[in-house]
Order: C-alpha cells, then sequence, then structure tokens
C-alpha cells in the first residue's frame, strides 16, 4: 500500500485527555463521575465570561480581529509590557507549536525535561525536530545542570516547564538564573508558566517579571486554567519584538476567535474572583498533599493545581482502581499518576479510593 503520511508518525505516541465522565458514570452504573484528570479549575465560568460569549456568538458570522488587538492591549496594561510582545493563540500548547515552526527546521533540536508536557515530544516531531529529553532528578523536577550540558550547536529551543506538569514541582530563581546564564544567546528558552497563578513559593520567579528583558527568552501563559477557560483555548506568548514578529507570521490566521477573544476580555475583569479560587485550590492542595504523604511519603511539593504520586510502575493499576470508585485520574504508566486539585468534595473521595488503593 502506498503511504501517504510520513513514517516517523508512526511511533509518536497520541495526545491523552483525560477520560470521558460520562462514559465511566455509565459503565459504574452511578449518577456522575468526577474528573481529577485534566487540571481544570472546578468552580465554573468566572463572573461576566458566559455573557460576552453570548453577546459574541451573535457575531460568530464575521471573522474576528486576526490582530487580537483589544485583548493585546488589556494583557499588555495588565503585565506592563508593549503589545508587540505579545502573541496570542489557541492555548499556549499551540503557541509552543508555532514557536517549534518559528525557530527549528528538520534536524535541529529542541532540549527539555522529562517527564514534562506530554505535548513536547509531539510538537518537536511535528516539525522534524529532535527531541533531546533530559531525565528529572530523583526529586521529581528538572535537572538544569544536565539541561545545559544537553545543549549543542544543533540546539534552538530550551523548554523549562515552570512549575513543571506532571510533577508539580518548580524551578527557583538561583538555578534558573545558573541555567538561563549557561545558555548560548543564539538559543531560545521557553519558559512553560501555564500554572503561574497557583504558586506561593517566592523562590520561584515570575518569568516575566524576572526575565522579560533577556532578548532570548519567552514566557507562556494560559488562560485555560485559574481563568477558567479551558474550553474556549486562549493563551498568550511574551517575547521579544523580533521573536514575536516572527511567530506572527507562523500562526493559523484567525486561530484566536471571536468568543476567546471576548470571554478573555471578561475574565481578566474578574482578577479578585481568580485569586480566591485560587487561594482554595492552594489551600486544598495543602491538605491533599498532607494525606497522600500519610500513604506515599515521597509525593513531591506541588506549586500547580495538582499533585503527582511517583508510583513508576504502579501508575496504570493506581488510576484503574480509581476509576472503579468514581474517580478519574490521570496515570503515566511507569512514571506516576497526576491528580487535579478540585472541589473539598471531590478531593475527599479521590482521598478514600487512594487509601483504599495505596
Amino acid at each position: 500500500m502506498t503511504r501517504l503520511t510520513r513514517a516517523d508518525l508512526e511511533a509518536l505516541p497520541a495526545y491523552v485527555p483525560g477520560r470521558n465522565v460520562a462514559d465511566l458514570a455509565r459503565e459504574l452504573g452511578i449518577a456522575e463521575a468526577i474528573k481529577l484528570a485534566s487540571n481544570e479549575v472546578p468552580f465554573g465560568p468566572l463572573p461576566g465570561v458566559p455573557e460576552a460569549v453570548a453577546a459574541a456568538v451573535a457575531q460568530s458570522h464575521r471573522y474576528p480581529d486576526m490582530g487580537v488587538v483589544e485583548l493585546r492591549d488589556k494583557l499588555a496594561a495588565r503585565y506592563g509590557i508593549s503589545p508587540e510582545r505579545i502573541v496570542t493563540g489557541c492555548g499556549s500548547v499551540a503557541l509552543a507549536e508555532h514557536l517549534v515552526k518559528a525557530t527549528c527546521l528538520p534536524g535541529d533540536e529542541i532540549v527539555y525535561a522529562w517527564r514534562s508536557f506530554e505535548a513536547y515530544p509531539i510538537i518537536s516531531a511535528g516539525a522534524g525536530a529532535t527531541s533531546v529529553r533530559v531525565p528529572n532528578t530523583a526529586g521529581h523536577g528538572h535537572d538544569l545542570t544536565a539541561m545545559a550540558e544537553a545543549i549543542t550547536d544543533r540546539t534552538r529551543l530550551a523548554i523549562v516547564c515552570n512549575p513543571n506538569n506532571p510533577t508539580g514541582t518548580s524551578v527557583r530563581r538561583a538555578e534558573l538564573d545558573r541555567f538561563l546564564d549557561d545558555v548560548p544567546d543564539d538559543v531560545l528558552v521557553v519558559l512553560d508558566e501555564a500554572y503561574r497563578e497557583f504558586v506561593t513559593d517566592d523562590e520561584v520567579p515570575d518569568g516575566l517579571v524576572t526575565y522579560g528583558d533577556r532578548p532570548n527568552v519567552v514566557v507562556l501563559r494560559t488562560l485555560s486554567k485559574a481563568w477558567g477557560l479551558a474550553g474556549l483555548r486562549i493563551g498568550f506568548l511574551v517575547g521579544q519584538p523580533e521573536v514575536a514578529g516572527a511567530i506572527r507570521k507562523v500562526l493559523t490566521p484567525f486561530s484566536t476567535s471571536i468568543v476567546a477573544q471576548a470571554a478573555a476580555l471578561a475574565a481578566l475583569d474578574a482578577e479578585d474572583e481568580v485569586k480566591r479560587r485560587c487561594a482554595i485550590v492552594i489551600s486544598e492542595r495543602e491538605r491533599v498533599t498532607e494525606a497522600l504523604r500519610k500513604l506515599l511519603p515521597d509525593v513531591p511539593s506541588s506549586q500547580s493545581n495538582f499533585v503527582w504520586l511517583p508510583l513508576g510502575d504502579r501508575a496504570a493499576a493506581f488510576g484503574a482502581a480509581c476509576e472503579k470508585r468514581g474517580v478519574i485520574v490521570r496515570p503515566f504508566q511507569g512514571d506516576g499518576v497526576r491528580v487535579t486539585i478540585g472541589t473539598p468534595e471531590e478531593n475527599d473521595a479521590f482521598l478514600a479510593a487512594a487509601e483504599a488503593s495505596l
């Protein structure tokens, strides 16, 4: 049979979303299952977002503003940066894909920690770039010294996921300073800060504030997590103007939809509510971590809206055991299990499942 697609993609694992809650509920014969697999916030849309979306839908026969001017201006004012440094897209993962398009040719290298965000190898392979995976430390965090040593003259990107998905661990300022000093000026460092709003450790730097003036640093952010827009897909990137301009050239035209733009503008007006919700998540994160450590002492401290259970080869079995109790978590077989922080009641259900399964 004639091959019509790239042969190398056969070996590429597909991105795995969290399991459908309705399907599990039907299987178990229960009213509702609990989904703690996709790092969503459990509190519903922010005030003003449904109304903004409804109004935008009335204009959905028109193309959106391709320059996303109003939203870029609002983000620029919030973060104290120039609008020309901002690029928006269909979530931060799409912007990471565009970053690779704008920087890498086939055979170029992308350095990142592993395990880290599962989309990185998919994005790299899609551009024909070579993934250079650097194993995490024994504490489940980035080994920045080894990552710096892995950079060669073929390296175009180095990605630091901070806090790291799926382990929740974070890189602190001193070690990130050393890493950035060691990276050559012609390698773009991507600080993927999708979970920045959940960080409570003062030593974990805000990439925009601490490193925003560096020519070879780009910061990724998303409104999918703390801002509650996971279903509308909106993220943004901040880099130097020449980098941002190059990325805009490879964006899919009109990829920031009219509905996503309206929702993001409304969400940014609800910052106080975002902070309130994040405080609940953070409090629950600490409670869940403390309870889990009584069952599994080496659960690492998380700075995200999820926790990591380093279960290794027991990951899939633990995930299946939780599902039998109506709780969907995210196992990474051979490594561990990521569990999103939900409502207090959802977290209680998970802890009961964990206690019965560990």
